[in-house]
């Protein structure tokens, strides 16, 4: 039974070339990034001439991450 709930955390990391840790890191960075990105998107709603282009650039560079993403290695 260990052996099958440890293949859990790493069947789908291995799919993208990345150790469980690896993938950790990766993930957690994106969350926080659209944390910031919805955060800036609310304050924008509120008072529009903060944070005009914040969560569209994020959006961006997010993709350019998800795009390129196992290239390098």
């Amino acid at each position: 039974m260990r052996v099958k709930i440890l293949e859990l955390f790493r069947a789908h990391p291995r799919t993208v070339n990345e150790s469980y840790l690896e993938h950790a890191r990766f993930a957690s960075s994106i969350g926080l990034k659209l944390l910031f990105a919805a955060l800036a998107a609310f304050i924008h709603a509120l008072l529009p001439f903060l944070f005009e282009k914040t969560a569209s650039q994020i959006i961006i560079q997010l993709y350019d991450r998800f795009s390129n993403r196992g290239k390098s290695k």
